[in-house]
């Protein structure tokens, strides 16, 4: 069997949901699955000395009108949330214990949770919203709330932030074919066809 795709996203990451909703046909028409990989795009931004596109200067006005558009251009949902951006610690660790316990229900469980903040703009930040949001896909919303204070889950958390970054990931949607990278929903169309040849 051919190696899933690794997907790293973060959960304040727009961007990084509306390729949510694309990676599993995109991964489906080659024969992979996907790897779910949450991450945290502070611990990237203190590395980098980067910053929400939308708090940099020209590049927010831009991204704010780009993001609407985008998600018109795919054809999914989307509201910019009131709060924006938020600490991604409780969602991402519900994915963490979720893919420890079952990896085939993570897909549900990050859509789940993205749509929570990206259509409904209900604060996943939030442990109780984002197990509530969690419970919607059938799990135990005692077990996805305990998740996010268990050290192990935080742990297990910190050392999948900590190999992306030494993976060389720096934002969120960020897609590993193979060993090969590929940062940004608009990269896609090359993921694709590096799939289909078998690179380029």
């Amino acid at each position: 069997m051919p190696s899933p795709l690794r997907f790293h996203f973060d959960f304040s990451s727009p961007y990084g949901y509306l390729a949510s909703e694309r990676i599993e046909a995109l991964a489906a028409r080659h024969g992979r699955a996907v790897d779910w990989r949450p991450m945290l795009l502070g611990a990237v931004f203190k590395i980098a000395g980067t910053q929400p596109l939308t708090s940099v200067p020209l590049k927010g006005d831009y991204t704010r009108r780009d993001l609407p558009r985008s998600a018109r251009f795919h054809g999914i949902e989307f509201r910019m949330p009131s709060t924006f951006p938020i600490a991604t610690q409780a969602p991402a660790r519900i994915v963490v214990w979720q893919r420890s316990v079952d990896p085939g229900g993570c897909a549900a469980i990050v859509r789940a949770l993205y749509r929570a903040y990206f259509v409904e703009n209900r604060d996943i930040s939030n442990a109780d919203v984002a197990a509530d949001a969690a419970a919607t896909t059938g799990v135990s919303r005692d077990g996805a709330r305990a998740a996010i204070d268990d050290p192990a889950i935080k742990d297990a958390l910190r050392r999948d932030v900590d190999a992306a970054i030494a993976a060389g990931v720096f934002g969120s949607p960020f897609v590993f074919v193979d060993d090969e990278p590929f940062w940004g929903l608009d990269r896609f169309e090359q993921i694709d066809r590096w799939l289909a040849q078998g690179g380029f």
